[in-house]
């Protein structure tokens, strides 16, 4: 049998340290092999391929976190099912969540197809890199219902507690990912088309290895009668998803509006700002693994009703996030330019120039790190209360503050602007998302109540 882990009874320190520690490894070593893909492509391609690559990362990131927040959405009710011990629930919740997203993720892949080439025209890709970056995008959008049933599975795992299974798939993912990379890059010399070929067919084994993890969870029967779509059930699990689904369209609409002002810049800009972008990916892995875990102990408290846990819960976040924050972005100022030649060739045309842009960019980003790690921890804690549509306000917040950035302030104080957009969108978010948490403690966080009646009853 896989394992669960069952949070409503004990430390919540253990318990979300314990299960966020896996999903940290998991994060950190997916980013490590999305790191190892970018250097493969900017040391083996060269700087011009790798700008290619950074030209698409926020048309991607749209169609990516599109699915994550619904899959996130949908496995919060997973987990709100399993706290309450209700098992047909959560059965007929996993069968729904996978039938939307399957269906979502297809939709996704024919929209991404057709709206590739005219998005990178409407984004000022620059006409050296264009061709690869069409090529990339395309290759990757085909990949979209892989990566959504990867993420599915993932999710359905870390709601139930098992934060290893995840961590095994991303490992077997890393290393025939970077595997893949070497062999269609330097043996078949595929270019930027072998880069993304490796990603899609990684994550699609590791798809079928959480698949396998999946079967052998006791409480999980997908029975036929499951598979039959419960049009209120269909409801409320948009209604969890979208929201936070969202939040993730309106911030990647921001970055598309950042992108466009920042591929006007030059190949070399561009560069080192996706450069720094890898090394961010990585930066912010705690932070989103904190969030996930706090998400799983909180729904499965809310869930049995036991709000003071959710409080305590909560505060635990907080404060670890706070300090994890720190360290590492001690630690990141201190490596910061060694981090970044990782990426770039200093003694390739503009390798230089790309450098001193990351630099710039990673040093100003790292100083306000602490606020994106708050935004991380709030946005799930929202999430598992079911007042995910904060989300999407939030998310509308981090628009204007990019796009307030990128057009406005940049006229006065150049392309810094570029790099302040990023720290001023998580400020304006994290206002968004801790108002209303401590609206909501005062109000509806009062008092204990009984396990029946809330999370998913009456589905």
């Amino acid at each position: 049998m896989s394992r669960t882990v069952d949070m409503t009874t004990g430390s919540p320190v253990k318990h979300i340290l314990t299960f966020a520690l896996p999903l940290i490894l998991t994060n950190i070593g997916q980013q490590l092999y999305m790191i190892a893909d970018a250097a493969i492509v900017g040391r083996g391609v060269g700087v011009k391929a790798l700008a290619a690559v950074g030209a698409t990362d926020w048309c991607y990131w749209l169609i990516l976190w599109t699915v994550t927040g619904l899959t996130q959405g949908f496995s919060t009710f997973v987990s709100r099912a399993f706290g309450e011990g209700n098992y047909k629930r959560m059965n007929q919740t996993i069968a729904t969540s996978a039938v939307l997203c399957g269906a979502i993720g297809l939709g996704l892949t024919v929209l991404g197809m057709l709206l590739a080439k005219p998005l990178l025209l409407l984004l000022n890709t620059p006409a050296d890199i264009f061709d690869g970056a069409h090529t990339y995008i395309l290759t990757m959008i085909a990949g979209t219902l892989i990566v959504s049933a990867y993420n599915m599975a993932g999710s359905i795992l870390r709601a139930l507690g098992d934060g290893k299974s995840p961590l095994i798939a991303m490992v077997i993912a890393a290393l025939l990912n970077i595997g893949l990379d070497c062999l269609f890059v330097f043996v078949f010399r595929w270019g930027i088309l072998g880069a993304a070929l490796a990603s899609i067919i990684a994550q699609g084994v590791s798809f079928l290895y959480c698949l396998n993890c999946l079967r052998k969870i006791d409480c999980i029967e997908l029975a036929k009668d499951v598979w039959k779509l419960n049009w209120k059930l269909v409801k409320q699990l948009i209604g969890f998803g979208i929201p936070v689904a969202m939040r993730f369209i309106v911030v990647a609409v921001g970055g598309i509006i950042l992108q466009s002002s920042i591929n006007v810049q030059g190949s070399s800009f561009i560069a080192g700002y996706t450069a720094t972008n890898k090394v961010y990916g990585l930066l912010e892995c705690s932070a989103t693994s904190l969030g996930l875990a706090c998400c799983t102990f909180l729904a499965q408290n809310y869930g049995a009703g036991k709000f003071s846990r959710v409080k305590q819960g909560v505060r635990t976040a907080v404060k670890i996030v706070c300090v994890l924050a720190v360290i590492v972005g001690g630690i990141s100022i201190l490596a910061r330019e060694q981090l970044l030649r990782l990426f770039l060739n200093v003694n390739e045309a503009g390798g230089a120039e790309a450098l001193a842009h990351g630099v710039r960019y990673l040093t100003i980003m790292v100083f306000w790190l602490i606020l994106l790690y708050l935004l991380h921890v709030f946005s799930n804690v929202l999430q598992a209360l079911g007042i995910s549509v904060w989300a999407m306000y939030s998310g509308i917040a981090e628009l204007f503050g990019r796009v307030f950035m990128a057009k406005v302030v940049i006229r006065w104080v150049g392309t810094d602007a570029l790099f302040i957009a990023e720290p001023v969108a998580w400020l304006l978010g994290m206002a968004l998302l801790m108002l209303p948490y401590f609206h909501y403690r005062k109000t509806r966080l009062g008092n204990e109540k009984l396990p029946s009646g809330n999370g998913t009853a009456g589905l």
